[in-house]
């Protein structure tokens, strides 16, 4: 296993958060994802860490979906889930992770969700992707039901807070915007960010503009190899690279410095000097063919 550090701080200041990011292939056994995980999150805690992030779609992953994932979906009680929150009380940190989420009982569609559980087991927040991958000859919204424009999913740790993407929501600079516009400190954005040509660009180029236009934290979860393109990553709020990785499975910590960001800001203050609003659109217009 792979661990690398990209902390800049010996010593964590009193209001700083350790952090780590995880890295791994799932595959359709959600039991065997959670012992896989449940193995990356031990390396996570011992290194430190007092929040783990793991990718999108860590309960069931293939690399198109269909017919399979919503026999697999389960409420948010599910084994699965219940587990997350068993390895969160059990490692006590905050563990943050995509599950493939069952809305209501004989559901022909499901919900592509993340859930964050605290330190001591409890469901703290829950984010329903928004955006929905119909890109790329991918279409995730023949299986998958967009999540309701509701505000953002955040939560904290000592004062830092933080919001919640996912994947192609990356794409949309209002949603990350709104999740810094909610006091987050914190971007976590998991992912199953399919490779193909460029996509390693796009997504690096994506996470550092969202961590530089909104002056915060950008902590990116892929899955690796071969359904993902790996190059995981946390990103300081004025674009610098503190840890990343390949294509293989890994574990990346940093710390989170609310010190640091209070210094970007004073020299970047861009969300206060902001004119624009984010509205909603509530029904996108089809697409012209």
């Amino acid at each position: 296993m792979q661990l690398q550090n990209g902390s800049a701080h010996q010593e964590p200041a009193p209001d700083a958060v350790p952090i780590a990011v995880v890295q791994f292939a799932p595959q359709t056994d959600p039991a065997a994802n959670l012992a896989t995980l449940r193995e990356h999150v031990r390396t996570a805690a011992e290194a430190g860490a007092r929040l783990v992030l793991a990718p999108e779609y860590s309960m069931f992953a293939v690399t198109r979906l269909d017919a399979r994932v919503v026999a697999i979906a389960e409420p948010l009680d599910g084994p699965f889930t219940t587990g997350l929150s068993a390895l969160a009380a059990e490692f006590g940190v905050s563990l943050v992770a995509g599950v493939v989420e069952q809305p209501t009982p004989g559901a022909t569609r499901i919900s592509n969700t993340l859930v964050a559980h605290g330190p001591d087991g409890a469901r703290v927040a829950v984010y329903r992707k928004v955006h929905l991958y119909d890109a790329f000859g991918h279409l995730e919204s023949d299986v998958v039901e967009a999540g309701p424009l509701v505000a953002p999913a955040t939560f904290a740790i000592d004062g830092v807070i933080f919001g919640m993407q996912t994947c192609f929501d990356l794409r949309f600079p209002e949603g990350c915007r709104r999740v810094a516009a909610a006091g987050a400190h914190v971007l976590l954005l998991p992912a199953q960010w399919i490779p193909g040509p460029a996509k390693v660009d796009q997504w690096t180029t994506l996470l550092r503009a969202r961590a530089i236009e909104n002056t915060i934290y950008v902590a990116a979860a892929d899955q690796c190899a071969p359904r993902g393109a790996g190059a995981s990553m946390i990103v300081d709020p004025a674009g610098a690279v503190l840890a990343e990785l390949g294509d293989e499975p890994g574990v990346l910590t940093a710390t989170i410095d609310p010190a640091h960001i209070a210094r970007v800001r004073t020299a970047n203050p861009s969300l206060a000097l902001r004119r624009f609003a984010i509205t909603e659109r509530v029904s996108p217009e089809p697409v012209a063919e």
